[in-house]
């Protein structure tokens, strides 16, 4: 057993070439990432498939008061803690708008990641390095991704990354034992965010050996001890309130709330998941080349670098590597997988791959490689672009489906890459591959929202919705999503996310029969099956929204629709978006 709990070297030197990086490249580092990652910010609503439901969650919170035990609709919510909500409902008070509000969690996440690396980066290999790694970070492409969505997912990356670098700075910069517990209360708020928040904890091995070999500041046991308890201790400040005030509830949907969120979205979720089951190489094979693009272009160089520094058991090296390479096995381990776990990687793999950028960047091979990726890229937007421009039927077929004619857009991403392509040549493929990502972002976050939110948003159905039933009219869902919740402008009625589609049909059949002539039902033209007792002539066609075609029928075309008012529960979703919020 290693003793390195127990063991006390001398804290290791601190190189003379180790100082801060001034506030002036701080700012203008930050501002400009503030600028690349915020452009586009209320120029789009929630798209689904998660960010209508987070919305909706934070929405609820401010009318109804009820903060912690968070709703969808009037149903609790269990598959996520609720600090993510707290946060997208309090943006959303801050700047009194839901579509200025509600990506801002995600765009101080991504922030609040981009400085704590750099600074590490700082400490550990200079400025001129830290700049770099803050470049590379920005310039990852699900960071950038991720730093546009209001997923969950950019938040946790921020507590993880303020775990890791608790760590790191005592592990490597040490003794720092303030950080170390700053570190734990991050992984504890990551707890709360997503539940995973503890992988810097899987660095404790790697740590552990490090500091046997002297390599690394060891951690004392009572250390390790109080770190547990804080992480601990941040995670009960929500959890034991929440699972006193639901066990001595009277409610059943809220004692079913504490059991999801505490057992089923935890354990069983990771050990026998229900959903995005994929196989073991998912990570490798599928995900990395796109998440780590372009850094993962430079695998064949930095992969014998870390061999040797490896040999020499380089503990700034070694440490977040390990958090990499342990991250992946940890989630390929379970059979469900999202692309979107591997986000909390990233900042790791710019810090394990920090020292070697600047000599990356003088490799001719990986510009040649860096512009093959343009060129491919150049040839499938173009070719694209003016192929769905001259009505090539497979992607017409496409356009129309999703109602979006992009090939104007296409067309000038491939000649701008193009465009890059001769500026840079093979010399500075990186550096045009680089420039074009972010073009690619720019270009998403202003001409890419404008012409997919009205296909990805049902604000403009919702409103054609309104306007035939009247404002007054109830509408009911079954099998609802969560976007026509979140952007009702009219009283509406649901049966139950899990509930069997059968049960919430016949539950509807039977609200509906109540008072038919004030009732309508908001429900896909593929639906017809469960429909076909109803008088579908008098179905009005909303068109095609989120790839499917709708229909609104009133209550009275379901008179002979036989309804059962046991079959599922009803749940009545707060008005939730009104003409100022909305904008």
């Amino acid at each position: 057993m290693i003793d390195f709990l127990t063991r006390h070297p001398a804290p290791l030197p601190r190189p003379a070439y180790l100082h801060r990086l001034p506030s002036l490249h701080w700012l203008w580092l930050l501002a400009l990432a503030a600028l690349f990652l915020g452009i586009g910010m209320g120029l789009r609503d929630p798209w689904p498939a998660d960010e209508p439901r987070f919305a909706l969650n934070a929405l609820e919170m401010l009318k109804t008061g009820q903060w912690w035990i968070p709703h969808r609709a009037g149903e609790p919510y269990p598959d996520k803690p609720p600090i993510f909500m707290w946060a997208m409902a309090a943006s959303i008070q801050l700047t009194g708008s839901v579509r200025l509000g509600f990506l801002l969690p995600s765009l101080l996440g991504a922030l609040g990641t981009l400085a704590l690396v750099m600074d590490l980066a700082n400490r550990l290999h200079g400025r001129r390095v830290a700049l770099l790694a803050g470049l590379a970070l920005l310039s990852s492409f699900q960071f950038g991704l991720q730093a546009r969505t209001a997923q969950i997912d950019m938040l946790a990356t921020l507590w993880i990354t303020l775990g890791a670098y608790g760590m790191l700075r005592h592990a490597l910069l040490g003794p720092a034992r303030r950080w170390w517990f700053l570190g734990c209360a991050g992984m504890g708020l990551g707890i709360l965010t997503k539940g995973v928040g503890f992988l810097p904890l899987l660095m404790l091995p790697t740590w552990g050996l490090l500091a046997w070999r002297r390599q690394a500041v060891p951690l004392a046991w009572k250390d390790l001890a109080l770190g547990v308890g804080v992480i601990l201790g941040v995670v009960a400040l929500w959890v034991v309130p929440m699972a006193l005030y639901t066990s001595f509830s009277d409610d059943p949907a809220l004692t079913a709330y504490r059991d999801n969120i505490l057992f089923k979205q935890t354990g069983e979720r990771y050990a026998d998941s229900w959903h995005h089951v994929k196989p073991w190489y998912y990570y490798p094979l599928e995900v990395i080349p796109w998440a780590w693009l372009p850094l993962v272009l430079a695998l064949p160089w930095l992969v014998p670098t870390w061999w040797h520094r490896t040999r020499r058991r380089d503990a700034r090296i070694l440490l977040p590597l390990s958090g990499v390479l342990l991250v992946i096995v940890f989630f390929s381990l379970s059979p469900g997988k999202r692309g979107v776990y591997l986000l909390p990687t990233l900042p790791l793999l710019v810090l394990a791959c920090a020292p070697m950028l600047p000599g990356l960047l003088c490799r001719p091979r990986l510009h040649w490689l860096g512009a093959g990726v343009l060129a491919l890229f150049a040839g499938m937007f173009l070719a694209a672009g003016v192929l769905g421009a001259l009505g090539l039927p497979a992607l017409a077929r496409l356009a129309e489906r999703h109602a979006v004619s992009p090939w104007a857009w296409w067309s000038l991403l491939g000649l701008i890459a193009l465009g890059l392509l001769l500026w840079g040549r093979a010399r500075h493929g990186m550096l045009a591959l680089v420039g074009w990502l972010a073009v690619f972002w720019l270009s998403w976050s202003t001409w890419g929202y404008q012409l997919m939110d009205p296909a990805r948003s049902p604000r403009d159905m919702m409103q054609q919705a309104v306007a035939i039933t009247g404002p007054d009219a109830w509408l009911a869902m079954p099998a609802f999503d969560e976007e026509f919740l979140l952007q009702a402008r009219q009283p509406m009625v649901h049966f139950g996310y899990h509930t069997a589609d059968d049960a919430q049909f016949q539950r509807a059949f039977a609200w509906l029969a109540d008072t038919p002539e004030d009732r309508w039902m908001l429900v896909p033209q593929h639906r017809d099956e469960e429909i076909a007792c109803a008088d579908l002539t008098r179905a009005r066609d909303l068109g095609v929204q989120n790839s499917e075609a709708w229909w609104l029928i009133p209550g009275t075309a379901f008179a002979g629709c036989p309804g059962d008012a046991g079959a599922a529960p009803l749940y009545v979703a707060p008005t939730t978006l009104d003409a100022a919020s909305a904008e």
